[in-house]
């Protein structure tokens, strides 16, 4: 039998990935940003993906591609960026983006499509916000009995340190999201048996950001395996990071080789945003070793011909594809449970 699906705010195609793993076909995907689009397509050929502002969307464009076919599951991951993390730093409030109300988008899909299953993704502080409370009360309304829970992504065999608010419903009876799997993945398991950037054929791992020679001189005295700028000279450190409380802890930290990764972020290319530094080699990650941190596959395919930066934005925003998979194959087995009961 054939799942079918629906991917809203698709981007480079984590939630795809992780839901095509899991049984599902994505009909459907909508991106706006032609950069993600383009990653997007060239991992998930068979998917028409809808290239606009989401708002300026009608369901029946989406209707036709479904062709009378029952739509199993709508997922998406509406950007609320200004509930992030790293904006709301030593912010007490959400910061004003208009980005923060397309999570009724996704509730304007769900009446509209009917699906029989539903998925989100987000940041957890998406949780207190009274425009997502509303979501959830008319999920409810529908029959959907959502569930929501805030967890870490690292108890789900993903070598990374993220969490995330899951939300899930049916109208089918009660689901609710997978528990802990308790498997530690580490990043020497997920990226060990790498070769180095310039041996390697994979031009993704080929490339990385290079330095100046006072950067590389203090990448190279940080020490291996989760050293970081608070373990360097007191003349290797920056006059901005000298003052107390001020800059990331983590900036120029290198990654340890036995634990998770720190978040991969959408500045996960550049050491200067995070703890971005390859536990032992002077150098950054290179694209190909923080998607696979994300758990993409070692052949997903990104896009070359882009700035660094903004290679960096798709894979630091995209949903770990394993999540997604190990969350969609829970909803693919209870609507196989249901089938069978009808």
């Amino acid at each position: 039998m054939e799942y079918n699906a629906i991917d809203l705010f698709s981007g480079c195609g984590g939630l795809s990935e992780g839901m095509h793993q899991a049984g599902f076909v994505t009909k459907v995907a909508i991106e706006i940003e032609p950069v993600a689009v383009k990653a997007y397509k060239m991992n998930h050929a068979d998917t028409f993906v809808i290239e606009k502002d989401i708002r300026k969307i009608e369901s029946s464009e989406i209707l036709k591609k479904l062709d009378g076919k029952p739509l199993h599951l709508l997922a998406g991951c509406p950007p609320c960026q200004g509930f992030s993390s790293v904006r709301r730093l030593n912010r007490a409030e959400s910061i004003h983006d208009d980005r923060n109300s397309l999570v009724l988008e996704f509730l304007r899909l769900v009446k509209e499509l009917k699906p029989l299953t539903i998925m989100m993704e987000n940041v957890p502080a998406l949780k207190d916000y009274s425009l997502f409370k509303d979501v959830k009360s008319e999920l409810e309304k529908l029959g959907y009995n959502p569930k929501v829970h805030v967890v870490n992504v690292k108890d789900y065999g993903i070598p990374q340190n993220r969490k995330r608010l899951i939300m899930v419903g049916s109208i089918l009876g009660e689901i609710d999201i997978v528990k802990s799997l308790n498997v530690k993945v580490t990043v020497r398991d997920t990226i060990g048996g790498l070769e180095n950037p310039e041996d390697s054929k994979d031009t993704l791992h080929k490339s990385f950001t290079t330095h100046t020679p006072q950067v590389l001189n203090r990448i190279k005295i940080t020490p291996h395996n989760g050293g970081s700028r608070k373990d360097l000279p007191i003349e290797y450190i920056l006059d901005c990071h000298k003052k107390i409380n001020i800059g990331f802890n983590d900036i120029y930290g290198r990654l340890r080789w036995d634990d998770f990764s720190t978040t991969i972020t959408g500045g996960c290319l550049n050491p200067s945003k995070g703890r971005f530094l390859h536990p032992e080699q002077d150098r950054a990650l290179t694209p190909r070793e923080a998607a696979m941190l994300q758990s993409f596959p070692k052949e997903y395919n990104f896009p070359l011909d882009i700035p660094k930066s903004a290679l960096a934005l798709l894979i630091g925003n995209a949903l770990p594809p394993r999540f997604s998979y190990i969350q969609s194959e829970n909803i693919r087995l209870h609507i196989e449970k249901h089938n069978s009961l009808s």
